[in-house]
């Protein structure tokens, strides 16, 4: 099974490389300082920031993948979505909602809130209507966003959540200081990412982040790490504030 997972996650890299350089062009010009660039690794764009290089992005068309059955126990999201302790009126944004997988199921947990699920490929707009339609979820938001906006409103935020997306953001310096800005008090920030503390995860080194390297970043953006929660098998629930 793992051995499936890192063939199509190499697949899906290589599908979403199109969406992102179409995406590239409402991004704005980089900043010397912030970033660096190099020779491309094999799963990476060339690009460095805080000395980690950024991987590729999954694309539309490995939409299918996302939505796997087998999902929610490779990856225990039941455990996950206890971790998060939402209350009805948080207000959710999911950045990186792809198809929705993880937006549809906290929905329903926030019935006085809503969940702005937010990516920057049409596509997966398309598809997050969609299965708001069939669902009848009234408080899922489906927003586009680029890749260095995710268009999310000053101080409307509760909880941020980013699963399996931020190592793979082009601009994670713009992308982190918009979403910090859009925490209302109290506001958290939910880092999800495979342990690269760990070499038993069997996940492709680009695609892993460590809890150092998450802290240094988010400090960047003024935000610090809250709680490390440990209870997923192979991912970190980074908590992070003001």
């Amino acid at each position: 099974m793992y051995r499936l997972w890192i063939i199509a996650l190499t697949f899906l890299m290589a599908c979403g490389q199109g969406s992102s350089q179409q995406a590239a062009t409402t991004a704005p010009a980089d900043s010397a300082q912030a970033y660096r660039f190099g020779e491309a690794s094999r799963d990476g764009i060339g690009k460095f920031y805080a000395g980690r290089e950024i991987a590729h992005v999954m694309g539309h068309l490995g939409a299918s993948w996302l939505d796997r059955p087998e999902r929610e126990q490779e990856e225990r999201t039941d455990l996950l979505l206890k971790a998060l302790a939402l209350k009805p009126t948080d207000v959710v944004a999911d950045i990186g909602a792809g198809t929705g997988f993880f937006t549809f199921q906290m929905a329903p947990r926030v019935p006085k809130g809503k969940v702005l699920a937010v990516d920057i490929q049409p596509e997966m707009i398309e598809y997050l209507n969609e299965g708001k339609t069939k669902r009848k979820l009234a408080n899922v938001q489906p927003v586009l966003g680029t890749e260095a906006d995710p268009k999310l409103a000053a101080n409307t935020v509760d909880l941020a959540i980013l699963i399996d997306a931020y190592h793979e953001f082009s601009y994670p310096r713009e992308m982190m200081s918009r979403i910090a800005s859009s925490l209302r008090p109290g506001g958290r920030v939910a880092l999800v990412e495979y342990r690269a503390e760990d070499p038993n995860v069997p996940i492709k080194e680009l695609h892993k982040l460590s809890v150092a390297q998450a802290t240094k970043e988010m400090k960047a953006v003024g935000l610090k790490l809250l709680k490390n929660d440990k209870r997923l098998p192979q991912q970190h629930i980074m908590f992070f504030g003001k």
